[in-house]
């Protein structure tokens, strides 16, 4: 628990330093760029504004395969918010973990190649406090060791 509070307090100091989500994986996240991820992503973003969401943060990843990714989100209490990750076409498992503030698990959802969703998670969520929030996308991807991932954050705003 005392490491995970040092780990939020480092996290958040470089959050504000960065204008994108702060991820870290070796604590620096390099952008990658796939124009069908973006496309996707863009995709999503525009039947998301239909229903009145607003983008927060985005950012392309770099992803090592098999290797979550933690990314630290300060939501707000009774906020309604939509997260998003996009994994690579080729790989075969994608992973969205959320944890509270006291590292209890909120959100598990697990997709595989060629479910109906495919390579994209999304979810919605209402915290119950105005606290830190970890969210730890991972993909499987069996012939790349390096994947690109795209990742937003959209809250509801009408």
């Amino acid at each position: 628990m005392k490491n995970f509070h040092h780990s939020v307090l480092l996290f958040c100091s470089l959050f504000f330093l960065n204008h994108s989500v702060l991820i870290a994986q070796d604590l620096k996240q390099m952008p990658c760029e796939n124009e069908q991820l973006k496309h996707q992503a863009d995709s999503i973003k525009n039947d998301l504004a239909k229903d009145g969401f607003i983008v927060l943060r985005e950012t392309s990843m770099q992803m090592e395969s098999e290797y979550e990714m933690p990314i630290i989100l300060p939501l707000n209490e009774g906020s309604w918010y939509e997260f998003v990750f996009i994994g690579d076409y080729t790989s075969k498992l994608y992973e969205v973990r959320m944890f509270d503030y006291e590292e209890k698990q909120v959100v598990y959802i697990r997709h595989q190649w060629g479910d109906v969703d495919g390579n994209a998670i999304r979810y919605s969520f209402i915290p119950q406090f105005s606290e830190y929030h970890m969210i730890k996308p991972v993909q499987v991807n069996k012939k790349k060791k390096m994947v690109c991932g795209y990742v937003m954050l959209l809250k509801k705003v009408r």
